[in-house]
């Protein structure tokens, strides 16, 4: 290969760019000596050149190739003081992955050699390794990013229209019968129309992908014969991950954010910039500890080890501004280049500490509510990590939306027989509790049942503890209370009465997502039926355990379960009163006769505050009023009526007679929904104040249509 020719070039921006005529590189580094660029020949085994980066500017350090493509493969050795009692830890023996690299290729292949220190050295990470790890190591691309966007663009769905899907890219697309066998497991897979109309078909208005960033198959799991299926294990914050791409090249990624674009759904991404796959002070070097760790990491007051708010040995530093600079570019390359609509920000309560202690105020929160770009998309803050004073759910800005495990397990527990009447109330109803503040709304409260942490949907009604066998840490791993119920029996049953209560579960859990106030978010498969056979941690099952399977389109003891999510999400969808802009007062709103919602005791009368404090109740009712609460979507100026709703939810292990209020604006009732049946419920009219026989662990849904 001719040596390449190496001009100044400029420190911004930070990565590898092509102009057109060659390639700039920079790389941010306040602590280095010396940075090589070290280019590859295009199949990665072979270094084939060392370039030394000619300038130095700003604590970047960069140069311009002219002869340079897309499609080089480079990466970067780092010189720097060896000195961990301090925090340093270059070592320029290891080939270092350009925190920007917007295309990563080739897998890591695990080797001692990608450590900084000596494996089995007394002086353990004190010790300094000299092997060149550039063989197992994956390389940078240098990528084009020109595409043909045509009409795109975020699609900036309201908040109060989102249903949102998490899926897994590899387990949605890889044993789909209508996606093309040379397309499973990737985004073109995610992207066919066999994919897209099952996602439409249901009603759903967005997707939240697990991460698809590049990241590590950890090497504990390789050892084992696993791999990390997850993804919570970030080398880049940029690049895709290429196992999930049919052909290397974004522009598969653009395509796939198009056309569900072109379908109404949004694209959100779970992101993970609370820590990387470095590890502690025992890991490896693979991208950031090598180019400046004292610079990017949360270091102890002895600077030799790392403050771990994560659990995963790291934690990224907001307090400076080059890691803030890192996450902020990344977010806004996926939105303006990659054209996703927001983002699930895992352990976010990390990326909000400032001196170790969570707040508002903090760089990063403080750095999104500042930026034109990023305070548009959609927000949504896993609100908790392992540090100190970590859970902070409620406890984020206006304009976030935030997962709710108090209602996961709330509802949990209601439905399970155990739980709390007045906690199930507050879930129902958008849970002010927490988010009834600062002028949040309901939509602040990301509502679920089930998501990829933890049990699906069916284990949860079949498994009473969790099996986590196929892990190979002897069932140690995953939560131990997951508040679930097998009804009966443990694990897979022919008995017809213990599927026939699972089945009725699954409808509870199912019509409470659904039908309650907030943002609801369903796990992919479901509406399935699928199940993980009681493993509540499949991080790193990346087999049929995982992957959704779609050999059955429904439950044959449930009755077509796709069906039945499709017709709540079209409910939930069709009436405004599911899924209101403020919170239920209690009171009146002209020209509503009703007041926004009213809590009945099964003898039809409204609930005191003895029937509250009344532990053992598990039945009651809610009226949803007619009025929506908000004064501003009728085109005419006036406020929108909806029907009037009441829902029954008996959680006992007996039937309850319940007497339908007797209200004057409501002339009948009509029966739309009993978990109690398999089928359809006949849409029948039933007078006020008639009684009815409420089946055992079960949720009725009523229209009544105020008088006019």
């Amino acid at each position: 290969m001719k040596r390449a020719a190496v001009l100044p070039g400029r420190p911004y921006p930070l990565g590898a760019t092509w102009n057109g005529a060659g390639v700039n590189f920079a790389l941010f580094s306040a602590h280095a000596e010396k940075v090589e660029l070290c280019l590859f020949d295009p199949r990665g085994r072979r270094e084939v050149q060392r370039i030394v980066l000619p300038e130095y500017t700003d604590l970047v350090w960069h140069g311009y190739l002219p002869d340079a493509r897309p499609g080089l493969l480079y990466g970067y050795r780092v010189y720097g003081p060896y000195d961990p009692a301090n925090g340093h830890r270059f070592n320029h023996h290891k080939l270092l992955i350009d925190p920007y690299a917007a295309m990563i290729a080739g897998t890591l292949q695990w080797s001692d050699a990608q450590f900084g220190y000596r494996i089995g050295s007394p002086r353990g990470d004190l010790s300094f390794d000299r092997r060149d790890d550039a063989a197992g190591m994956p390389k940078c691309v240098v990528v084009d990013t020109a595409f043909t966007w045509g009409n795109d663009r975020l699609l900036h769905t309201r908040w109060h229209e989102l249903i949102v899907y998490e899926l897994h890219v590899r387990g949605f697309t890889m044993k789909h019968p209508g996606i093309p066998a040379n397309l499973r497991g990737t985004v073109a897979g995610l992207s066919s129309p066999a994919a897209i109309e099952h996602l439409t078909r249901l009603g759903v208005t967005a997707v939240e992908l697990l991460p698809v960033n590049y990241f590590a198959d950890d090497r504990h799991l390789v050892e084992r014969g696993l791999r990390n299926y997850w993804g919570y294990s970030p080398i880049s914050f940029f690049a895709p991950q290429p196992r999930y791409l049919a052909e290397p090249n974004l522009g598969e990624f653009k395509t796939m954010v198009s056309r569900l674009h072109d379908a109404g759904v949004e694209v959100i991404l779970d992101v993970v910039f609370n820590h990387t796959a470095e590890g502690n002070e025992l890991g490896p070097t693979l991208s950031l500890r090598g180019i400046d760790n004292k610079s990017y990491y949360a270091l102890a007051e002895d600077p030799r080890y790392y403050l771990d708010y994560t659990g995963c040995g790291n934690s990224l530093d907001f307090d400076r501004a080059h890691v803030l600079a890192l996450v902020t570019d990344a977010l806004r390359y996926w939105v303006r280049e990659m054209h996703v609509d927001g983002f699930r920000f895992d352990l976010a309560t990390t990326l909000a500490r400032r001196d170790g202690r969570f707040t508002t105020h903090g760089n990063f929160l403080t750095a999104v509510a500042a930026d034109p770009a990023l305070s548009r998309v959609k927000l949504i803050a896993e609100p908790w990590d392992l540090g100190p004073d970590g859970y902070r759910a409620g406890d984020f800005p206006a304009g976030w939306s935030e997962w709710n495990d108090r209602f996961r397990d709330g509802v949990r527990r209601f439905w399970r027989g155990d739980g709390s009447t007045p906690d199930m109330a507050t879930r129902l109803t958008g849970s002010s509790d927490l988010f009834d503040r600062r002028g949040r709304r309901p939509r602040a409260s990301l509502n679920f049942v089930t998501a990829h942490d933890g049990l699906t949907l069916t284990d949860l009604v079949s498994y009473d503890g969790k099996h986590n066998e196929a892990n190979l840490d002897d069932n140690r791993d995953g939560i131990q209370e997951n508040f679930s119920w097998n009804c009966g029996v443990e694990g897979e049953t022919l008995d017809p009465q213990i599927l026939a209560l699972r089945g009725k579960q699954r409808r509870n859990f199912l019509a409470t997502l659904l039908l309650s106030q907030g943002t609801p978010m369903l796990l992919a498969g479901d509406e399935l039926a699928r199940t993980q056979h009681g493993n509540n941690n499949a991080y790193c099952q990346d087999n049929e355990l995982s992957w959704v399977d779609w050999s059955s389109t429904s439950d044959a003891h449930d009755g077509a379960l796709i069906e039945y999510v499709r017709e709540l999400i079209a409910l939930r969808r069709a009436h405004p009163v599911f899924r209101r802009p403020r919170f239920f007062r209690g009171v009146e709103a002209e020209p509503s006769p009703l007041k926004d919602i009213t809590w009945f005791a099964p003898d039809g009368r409204e609930m005191t505050r003895d029937d509250w404090n009344d532990g053992g109740r598990r039945c009651f009712g809610a009226l949803l009023g007619g009025d929506v609460g908000d004064r501003f979507i009728s085109l005419q100026g006036y406020p929108e009526l909806d029907d009037s709703f009441l829902m029954i939810l008996n959680a006992h292990a007996t039937s309850v007679e319940f007497v339908l209020p007797l209200i004057a604006p409501v002339r009948r009732w009509t029966h739309l929904l009993d978990t109690a049946r398999l089928g359809a419920t006949p849409r029948l009219p039933i007078a006020p104040g008639s009684r009815l026989t409420v089946a055992d662990h079960s949720f009725s849904l009523f229209a009544g249509r105020l008088t006019e």
